[in-house]
């Protein structure tokens, strides 16, 4: 037996794999998510805005009016198991879950942001949380994608601000002047599918888009794996 299936059978023995949704026991280590809670993920479906992609809009109208993206799409609600399996990659490094979210973004995604053919450029990182986490969940989801749709990367984008944590902070916060700061590493492609975990209020995907628009790339999108209702 390889030496690398021995420790697999070994660490399978001494830490049995779980759902990374709803931590059930797994029969196999590859399976990720378990049956129960792939059905139960929270898909969008029926009519949704193409500038932000609601299925529904508040009495204040589109929030993404006057966005630096052209339209934004994500296959599932920010809700359940989805939420559940974006904290499992982004605060536990469960990195083998974005190869499923690119599977699961990739057998959706609509014809109009396939073609032309886009380069996929993935949201930044603060370089904090870069750092603390080891990671980039953002990096991670596009080369996933990259790897299935032949899409070119273009890891072209930075942050240079010093913003905390967006968790808990409303859209006027999230939308402050300066609390993002993204810059532009080189000159960007023409079209563009900027790349995130979660859509919440645009504020961030906003951000990007309007650093490339400013770099010359002429359409930018946000595709996302799940986006917040």
């Amino acid at each position: 037996m390889p030496r690398s299936a021995a420790i697999a059978e070994l660490l399978a023995v001494f830490a049995p794999p779980t759902c990374a949704a709803c931590a059930e026991p797994l029969p196999r280590a590859e399976i990720l998510v378990c049956g129960a809670c792939l059905r139960e993920l929270p898909w969008l479906q029926g009519w949704r805005c193409p500038r932000c992609a609601l299925p529904r809009h508040s009495s204040r109208g589109c929030p993404a009016r006057g966005a630096a993206f052209t339209t934004a799409w994500a296959p599932l609600a920010y809700d359940g198991t989805a939420r559940s399996l974006v904290a499992a990659l982004k605060f536990r490094g469960a990195l083998a879950l974005a190869e499923l979210m690119a599977a699961q973004i990739t057998a959706h995604l609509p014809a109009h942001l396939r073609s032309p053919t886009p380069a996929l450029v993935p949201v930044p990182p603060h370089p904090v949380r870069r750092r603390r986490r080891g990671f980039d969940p953002a990096a991670a989801l596009t080369a996933a994608l990259a790897s299935r749709t032949g899409m070119a990367q273009a890891a072209i984008l930075r942050r240079r601000d010093r913003a905390s944590r967006q968790v808990g902070l409303g859209r006027a916060q999230r939308r402050r002047p300066g609390r993002l700061i993204v810059e532009a590493t080189s000159a960007p492609p023409a079209r563009v599918l900027l790349i995130d975990d979660v859509h919440t209020t645009g504020a961030t995907l906003d951000a990007c888009a309007r650093e490339l628009v400013a770099a010359g790339c002429r359409e930018v999108a946000g595709v996302t794996y799940a986006r917040a209702l």
